[in-house]
């Protein structure tokens, strides 16, 4: 299955909210949509699920408009949703039948998926009984219950402790290797990381950058060098005979970044640092993610 949202433009009265979404997720991958608040991701979400319309572009899945009563959605929102003073498995019953399951059915997907999460003994407990971590599993259980074709995860490991964490990092690669497609929203990158081939990053309502994750920091500009020395930190800084960078920053007593005029001068730079400094390490800088992001959507367009 290919998820496509070809070309979405949306309005709220005369605030345009996107412009030009366009955007493409396919079976077995997790996908990052990235970008600040307010940055469109909640409205891009919103649309695919049918919760309003786009004022123009198409939702596709392998090239059609989607059928909404064919394909399944999972969501798990960054806003918690469910009933406090409400029996867990009264809840999750409900969701799951909103979604076009039966009674017994419902009943047994969601007893599996309680016992897969460690929930089983909370079965019958009011959701407001349940620390925050166990009401956010209560939660990814109304998401996946049902089998949905597509999971949709906004901040899902917000709050959760390590442990916690891992679980639910366990259910994600289970999720992904039954073929389904994973949409993630998050600010937290390390997990975007872990999880995503493709991102996109949305700032201003459009996709600002987008791609395979590897290709991105591949063609990343490779203009910084790190810098290693446990004596010649201070000589570096005071260095005056010659001007290899456009700025320094300093990591801690033994580490800068260099940031060069042109990335075409690395090597002549990292071999003038060698022959004039006692150097122990220098090595080109690789961006993480958090990086990237920081250039992309670090001020709103």
């Amino acid at each position: 299955m290919e998820l496509e949202l070809n070309n979405i433009y949306k309005s709220f009265g005369e605030k345009q909210v996107l412009t030009g979404i366009s955007l493409k997720a396919k079976s077995g991958e997790a996908f990052g949509l990235l970008g600040r608040n307010g940055a469109g991701k909640t409205t891009t979400i919103r649309i695919l699920m049918n919760v309003f319309p786009a004022n123009s572009g198409e939702v596709l899945v392998d090239g059609k408009p989607i059928n909404y009563s064919k394909v399944g959605i999972g969501y798990l929102p960054e806003e918690r949703g469910l009933y406090p003073k409400k029996p867990i498995i009264e809840q999750l019953v409900y969701f799951a039948q909103l979604k076009g399951m039966k009674y017994a059915p419902a009943v047994k997907s969601i007893d599996k998926w309680l016992e897969r999460l460690g929930m089983s003994e909370y079965r019958n407990k009011r959701l407001d009984t349940l620390s925050k971590g166990n009401q956010q599993k209560i939660q990814l259980i109304t998401a996946l219950a049902h089998n949905p074709d597509i999971v949709i995860l906004d901040e899902p490991f917000s709050g959760l402790d390590p442990v916690n964490a891992q679980l639910l990092k366990d259910v994600v690669k289970e999720e992904i290797s039954k073929g389904k497609i994973v949409l993630f929203s998050s600010h937290q990158m390390n997990y975007i990381e872990e999880f995503c081939d493709n991102i996109a990053i949305l700032n201003g309502g459009k996709v600002v950058l987008q791609g395979n994750l590897h290709n991105i920091k591949r063609n990343y500009t490779r203009d910084k060098l790190i810098v290693k020395s446990l004596t010649d930190i201070e000589k570096i800084l005071t260095n005056q005979s010659v001007k290899f960078e456009k700025s320094v920053k300093r990591l801690d007593s033994e580490t800068l970044i260099l940031q060069l005029n042109s990335p075409d001068n690395k090597q002549n730079v990292m071999k003038m640092l060698t022959e004039h400094f006692d150097i122990d390490e220098i090595k080109v800088f690789e961006p993480s993610l958090n990086d990237i992001f920081v250039e992309y959507a670090g001020e709103q367009v």
